[in-house]
């Protein structure tokens, strides 16, 4: 396994080795001492989840916050997604600078978001399953998010205005300058 660690500190994208042959392929996608050699941490991943979506689908952009903190090694098991990793660490260097990074059945990469950073995806196929491990339990009351077409961000998400699916929830998330005066819970 490859690992490269992004523009963001501690965010890495993983790129597998993958041996194939008239039968197909294998691949390790997660080994947990491997995994945490590279990144320099221990992380104990405690939840899984998938999730299925259409052409157009954008979920994002969310945080958890506080003793709810998530990290997050993210895949595609099939189609194609931009995945984005924004950095909201209010300390970081990288505050406010995010990385995006296509993950699709072909090429098998996965994403380790850390703890501190928004998170969020756009399927770019006609349909995608999505794959991610987080470090940390679920809260509800911990959740928080930044809208996605943020001018402050400035993100690219390679579709259309009119070709996007957003969910009511998301489409009403504050703007980065309001994330930016909330006091969040290290």
């Amino acid at each position: 396994m490859i690992a490269k660690e992004t523009k963001l500190q501690g965010c890495f994208i993983f790129e597998p080795k993958i041996f194939e042959d008239y039968r197909g392929y294998f691949f390790e996608s997660f080994n947990q001492n491997t995994f945490n050699e590279i990144i320099g941490k221990n992380i104990n991943f405690v939840q899984d989840n998938e999730s299925f979506s259409q052409k157009g689908t954008l979920r994002g952009l969310h945080y958890q916050q506080g003793a709810y903190a998530q990290a997050k090694l993210v895949r595609v098991i099939q189609g194609k997604v931009l995945d984005i990793a924004v950095d909201i660490r209010k300390n970081s260097p990288t505050f406010g600078e995010y990385v995006s990074v296509e993950l699709s059945e072909e090429n098998k990469n996965q994403l380790f978001i850390p703890r501190g950073f928004a998170h969020g995806f756009v399927v770019l196929s006609d349909k995608a399953i999505f794959s991610y491990k987080c470090d940390n339990f679920y809260n509800k009351q911990s959740e928080g998010g930044i809208l996605y077409n943020d001018k402050t961000l400035n993100i690219d998400w390679k579709l259309k205005y009119d070709e996007l699916i957003l969910s009511e929830k998301d489409l009403e998330l504050p703007t980065f300058e309001a994330f930016c005066s909330l006091q969040l819970e290290e």
